[in-house]
């Protein structure tokens, strides 16, 4: 008969001694203390997102769970490392055994070991956005594809493409029906250039981002073995920003929980906004039926904003018809001071308005760093850049370059700077290097070419630039693109004059550039807005010289901007698209552009698209969150256009979700009644 022989666990180490129920509140507390199983947390803004998923690992390893059976997953490194430095803080236990990262962080911890049974080794190389653009580049140069007549789609953007089939689920041709219908001719040719890259990475034993996850996926599906081997460690799995899990995510995050192991997803449908990015928002609001038994719990407590903002964003998301229900209440008091309407002449006087109100809010004691403008699109900020240049106000932008340095706007002032000074080299290099089959050697040669035709030292504009550069050898590739560029050179100087400023944009973008952007950038239609901004604003000038010195001035060669120097380093406004911001607070907030075609977006508004029109009011109500004292809501009633005549603008219909009662309209008036130029 067998000797019978029981291991004992060694002595667990002493409890953190945290009063839990002190520490959290009542909503926060019954998710923390909540029993094994399938739970759902649905987090408000504001409300201790961050604070409730790191108790609760505090909570799992007071009551006798090992932290090697922990894996927290999240959305950024820096939120990794900040929950799992509190747990530290918070518990005497060990917790160097604790998973925690990102989920491509951990599937690449995974894949290191298991690289072999996918054809890998377990030295591979992970390849950046810059090794993946240049192996795609080679394998369209092994395809032999004729980009004679139309310009194939550049590596960057074919990058784009593979990551959303791969992060969606979508065929390729449902994808480029989605987003890139400018490409179905290139359909076949797109499917072969991504068959290649596939061999190409198993050939020289490399993944990118994308494989980290979707390579973990069919690891676990094609090997039960290896899924039961993690699914046995990980019994407690804990994720941040759920309603931000894609496809690949999400099926990653079903097969570690299997039937048994417990998971805790805290989230909040109202702040899904990245739809373009893959995420799927049904993963949230189907928790419940996908996990049948689970538990949903709702913290509603916003330790952030004041009542009056909390009701504004209440009423403004109940629009919304797919979503949980529930209302943000201020652990704040009331000041009494509710959001500002504010309706003003057009974009220009908007900016004034918002120049001048961060200034007078300043000598009331708010620090610059306190305050934020924030916009639906980059473009939006233009007038509010200008503005804070030449009043003086630093600022620093989270939602991309300042206007005026950004590689599209400078393309687009190449040519105009190359007609005026017909001896700038680096304008010409630019211009040129655009053009399919123009490398830098033919572009070098092209401008011997220009000299040795003596017109680069001339005082007068050439009377018709195809006539002369015509006459010039370019590579076979590049011919057709080359007479574009001659052609629209003889608009931008016609009859040996230069046309306007936005005359000229229009000629640039509609002639050759627009078919550039489509090929060449995944967010080209934000690129375009760009442009047609730049139109307009050159529709103030009428001498392209004029306008072209005002491009240089606003243009910051440092990186700083412009304004009193003596400022502390810190203290500057913050400018940000909404999804950059998302996640960060302000005392003040300045929402600008809402208007019906701008936020929401037009493409959207055309379209008749509920659920894209539906993102862009969560997108509002994030928007609204971000503020924690005062809220200015700004439209601009009159859009003066460059070239299409003035367009009187509709107010946002998010405008129109909450009671008027809830805000307090300001008229703004000139304080010059005789000034038709300046707005205050």
């Amino acid at each position: 008969m067998a000797r019978q022989y029981t291991l004992h666990r060694p002595q667990a180490a002493a409890a953190s001694g945290i009063d839990y129920v002190a520490a959290l509140n009542p909503e926060q507390y019954e998710a923390v203390s909540s029993p094994p199983g399938k739970a759902l947390v649905i987090a408000g803004a504001g409300s201790g997102k961050t604070r409730t998923l790191t108790y609760r690992v505090a909570w799992l390893l007071d009551h006798g769970i090992d932290s090697k059976q922990v894996l927290l997953l999240t959305f950024t490194n820096k939120a990794a490392r900040e929950m799992t430095e509190r747990v530290r803080e918070l518990v005497p236990h060990d917790t160097s055994d604790l998973w925690a990262g990102t989920f491509h962080s951990i599937g690449s911890r995974i894949l290191r070991r298991h690289a072999e049974d996918l054809g890998f080794t377990r030295s591979f190389s992970i390849l950046d956005r810059d090794d993946q653009k240049s192996l795609l580049s080679a394998v369209i140069a092994k395809c032999d594809i004729d980009t004679k007549e139309r310009r194939f789609p550049k590596s960057d953007v074919l990058a784009s493409m593979f990551s959303l089939i791969e992060n969606t689920g979508a065929s390729l041709e449902e994808v480029i029906a989605a987003r890139y219908d400018h490409f179905y001719d290139w359909t076949e040719k797109i499917e072969l250039v991504r068959a290649g890259y596939i061999a190409k990475k198993l050939e020289t034993n490399s993944v990118d981002f994308d494989d980290l996850l979707c390579m973990v996926v069919r690891l676990f599906e094609e090997r039960p073995d290896v899924l039961e081997l993690y699914q046995n460690r990980f019994k407690h799995i804990l994720v941040d920003e759920y309603q931000d899990t894609n496809s690949v995510q999400g099926r990653m995050i079903d097969l570690l929980c299997g039937p048994s192991n417990s998971l805790m997803a805290v989230g909040d449908d109202a702040q899904s906004i990245y739809s373009w990015r893959g995420a799927d928002m049904d993963h949230i609001l189907s928790f419940p039926k996908r996990y049948q038994g689970s538990r949903v719990f709702t913290i509603e407590t916003n330790y952030r904003s004041v009542p009056e903002i909390l009701d504004l964003s209440n009423a403004a998301i109940r629009a919304n018809s797919g979503r949980f229900e529930k209302d943000l209440r201020a652990s704040r008091e009331s000041p009494g001071v509710k959001p500002a309407l504010v309706a003003l002449a057009d974009p220009r006087t908007q900016a004034a308005f918002v120049a001048q109100r961060m200034l007078e809010l300043r000598e009331e004691g708010i620090p610059l760093e306190e305050m934020a403008v924030l916009y639906r699109a980059h473009f939006q900020s233009l007038e509010i850049q200008m503005e804070l240049t030449v009043r003086g106000i630093p600022f620093a932008i989270t939602s991309g370059l300042r206007f005026f340095e950004q590689a599209h706007i400078k393309d687009i002032a190449a040519f105009m700077r190359f007609v005026v000074n017909r001896r700038d080299e680096v304008s010409f290099l630019r211009m040129v290097n655009l053009l399919p089959g123009c490398g830098p050697v033919a572009a070098q040669r092209l401008w011997s070419e220009w000299l040795k035709s003596g017109w680069s030292t001339k005082e007068e504009v050439p009377p018709k630039w195809s006539d002369l550069f015509l006459k010039f050898k370019v590579p076979k590739k590049a011919v057709k693109h080359w007479e574009q560029l001659c052609y629209i050179l003889d608009e931008l100087t016609p009859n040996g004059e230069f046309a306007r400023p936005s005359e000229m944009i229009f000629s640039i973008l509609e002639g050759i550039y627009d078919e550039y952007l489509k090929a060449s950038f995944e967010n080209f239609e934000n690129r375009r807005s760009d442009i047609e901004q730049l139109s307009q604003y050159g529709g103030n000038f009428e001498d392209i010289l004029e306008f072209l010195a005002q491009l240089s001035l606003m243009s910051s060669v440092d990186g700083e901007p412009s304004g009193d120097k003596s400022e502390p380093e810190d203290e500057k406004v913050t400018l940000s698209s909404i999804h950059q911001a998302k996640g960060l607070e302000w005392k003040v907030v300045f929402l600008i552009w809402l208007v019906d075609g701008q936020f929401p977006n037009g493409r959207i508004l055309e379209a008749d698209d509920l659920p894209m029109l539906e993102e862009e009011r969560r997108l509002f109500y994030v928007a609204i969150t971000r503020a924690k004292d005062d809220l200015y809501l700004t439209y601009p009633m009159m859009n003066p256009k460059s070239y299409s005549g003035d367009i009187i603008c509709r107010p946002s219909r998010f405008l129109e979700d909450f009671p008027v009662e809830m805000v307090e309209e300001w008229q703004v008036g000139n304080s010059d009644p005789w000034s038709e130029d300046e707005p205050f």
